[in-house]
């Protein structure tokens, strides 16, 4: 088999950024959707435990707050909102806090956690048409679970909350939420941000079918730069070659 019978799409050939990071996001489209990831770098994002605070240094968490204050919504899985309790707010960096968006189908996550408080910023939580909603805060809005025949389609997702004034977008979490948008072609960008940590074992920030050849694996224009002690990668979703798929819009 030659090289060019693996991975057909080229890396980027350009060298890593010497700008800040957040120049990065100034070169984004009009409407973007964009994912983002912390690990270590043996790809894990928590132990098999689950504790996952902190893999990633100051640095990395300064750039994820860059990411919130630079979109209009930020969207995490039942699974995350129930084991990080994440706050999802721009502390580290200035910015507004972007409108929080649940992925909760069945209604896992209860109504004290962090994700649904009341604090004057815009509150959505993705249900089926099964959820009882009647219980809930006025602040919270319901989002009809929008469903393929895989389940959940973030493409449908994507442009329910587009149609909400919601333009750019981070899929923050977790792995599988994450995994569902990349096999969706529904990502212009992907931010990995990987610490010079060994875990060994535990969960990793991908879950994606398994392949049997490696010309069936993604292979992405990227560029990248260090945060300190870490690394920066940014993987150009909408450049990638996708055997004629339409890049995200």
């Amino acid at each position: 088999m030659s090289d060019n019978d693996v991975n057909a799409a080229p890396l980027d050939p350009r060298p890593a950024d010497p700008d800040d990071p957040q120049a990065w996001l100034a070169r984004w489209p009009a409407l973007c959707v964009v994912g983002q990831v912390g690990q270590s770098l043996d790809g894990r994002v928590a132990t098999p435990n689950g504790h996952s605070h902190y893999i990633n240094g100051l640095a990395s968490r300064v750039f994820l707050h860059q990411l919130r204050a630079a979109v209009d919504g930020v969207i995490v899985g039942a699974g995350t909102a129930l084991a990080d309790a994440p706050q999802l707010t721009v502390r580290h960096a200035p910015g507004t806090d972007p409108a929080r968006v649940i992925i909760d189908p069945r209604g896992r996550v209860p109504l004290d956690n962090p994700v649904f408080r009341d604090d004057g910023t815009q509150v959505i939580r993705v249900v089926d048409a099964h959820t009882p909603t009647h219980a809930w805060p006025a602040h919270i809005d319901a989002l009809a679970w929008p469903i393929n025949d895989e389940g959940l389609d973030p493409q449908a997702l994507v442009t329910a909350l587009q149609a909400q004034g919601l333009k750019r977008l981070l899929v923050e979490g977790g792995p599988t939420t994450l995994s569902g948008f990349i096999q969706a072609n529904a990502l212009n960008y992907v931010y990995a941000m990987i610490a010079p940590l060994i875990i060994g074992s535990g969960p990793t920030g991908w879950v994606m079918p398994e392949i049997d050849h490696l010309d069936q694996a993604l292979r992405l224009p990227m560029r990248s730069m260090p945060l300190d002690d870490e690394l920066l990668i940014e993987l150009d979703f909408a450049r990638m070659d996708r055997g004629g798929a339409s890049p995200p819009t």
